[in-house]
């Protein structure tokens, strides 16, 4: 592959992106939303897929969905991927009993294999980016998975305490504080530390991985109404609103804090480049009712590439060809994206007197106006 990329640059043709793709839970909809999302040529002008499975996994669900145009070849290893082809990697060759619609130890088993594989080669640098089809963390941890999900994975891999967890879909962009946490024990893992860190960590992402250049950070209140100066609660005055400041005193321009009950159909919205929610389903209840079709989960704050569709595995439509893949497809463009907004922005930084424009830095928006 090293040589073929080196051919490619002097030919003065850009390098594809190469993006890793781990299939999720093999009974749930995680090939088909791949399949689905590939299944247009037009995806291969931006990259190299490269499927963590095998091919009689994908073969099953190809014949499932009877998706005849889907072509693709198998590799040993990433190195070994074609350009602009859709690639797997056998990570097994054994022959699979398909549950569709059920997680079981089996199919937790081979997520966490095509997981395992996909994230070494990431490390590596096999793949350039990661994209990770749906998991059912209860099928995986059968497989001694010991994570709430793949944002905790990613973390522990990379020697982090914590990645940020945000949802995007264009410009709305919703983190979160506390993540995979049940909500009697949310308000005892907050702190102004992690708090602060958390804000530190998105307007961070949002310099680097989106190229804004001064972000502005909507912070929610814990408490309905935001306590109502402390008549339903004293997070707000405790810990929310130091951490905000102690932000504002690092030039950080983070504003609030706000009540989440009304915040995302207000004009408000649009005046911010992100928000920072309390907890899970404070953020993610209205991020999905607003964009649960394109919607994606990026692990901010690692020095990888990391993204995925922004629903589960959805068992009770398994293997009956009514998934949607825009948010799979959108994950990819999202990650191709965020690559190449960091290495646009490390090249100028190199090159601080040089012109550049980012012309190669299409939108998703603009791929999404072609494929439709």
């Amino acid at each position: 592959m090293e040589k073929e990329k080196e051919k490619i640059k002097e030919e003065g043709r850009a390098v594809p992106i190469r993006v890793g793709i781990s299939i999720g839970d093999i009974n749930g909809i995680g090939p088909e939303v791949v399949i689905k999302s590939l299944a247009d040529n037009r995806i291969l002008l931006d990259c190299t897929p490269i499927i963590y499975a095998s091919s009689k996994t994908m073969s099953f669900h190809k014949k499932t969905l009877n998706e005849p145009q889907l072509n693709y070849q198998t590799c040993k290893t990433a190195n070994e991927a074609v350009n602009r082809k859709i690639n797997i990697i056998n990570v097994w060759n054994e022959e699979v009993q398909f549950e569709l619609g059920k997680g079981t130890e089996a199919s937790g088993k081979y997520a966490f294999l095509s997981l395992e594989r996909a994230t070494e080669d990431l490390a590596a640098g096999k793949i350039d980016v990661l994209v990770t089809a749906p998991i059912s963390k209860e099928a995986i941890g059968k497989a001694g998975f010991q994570f709430p999900g793949h944002t905790e994975y990613l973390a522990h891999l990379a020697g982090m305490d914590e990645a940020l967890m945000m949802m995007v879909s264009g410009s709305l962009r919703v983190a979160l504080v506390t993540t995979h946490v049940p909500l009697k024990e949310v308000s005892g893992t907050l702190t102004r530390e992690k708090i602060l860190a958390k804000i530190k960590a998105l307007d961070s992402s949002l310099k680097k991985d989106f190229g804004i250049q001064r972000p502005k950070i909507a912070v929610f209140g814990l408490n309905p109404h935001a306590s109502e100066n402390g008549k339903m609660g004293s997070e707000e005055a405790d810990l929310i609103t130091p951490a905000i400041n102690m932000a504002r005193n690092e030039d950080i321009f983070a504003l609030g804090p706000f009540p989440a009950d009304g915040f995302f159909g207000s004009p408000n919205r649009s005046q911010y480049d992100a928000v920072l929610a309390m907890y899970h389903d404070q953020g993610l209840a209205a991020f999905k009712a607003l964009a649960f079709e394109d919607g994606v989960n990026y692990t901010a704050g690692l020095p990888i590439v990391r993204t995925s569709p922004d629903h589960g595995t959805a068992f009770d439509i398994a293997g009956k060809n009514e998934a949607n893949a825009q948010s799979m497809r959108s994950a990819i463009y999202l990650a191709i994206d965020i690559f190449n907004t960091r290495k646009f922005l490390k090249e100028i930084a190199a090159n601080p007197l040089q012109v550049q424009e980012s012309a190669h830095h299409r939108k998703r928006g603009d791929r999404q106006h072609e494929i439709e």
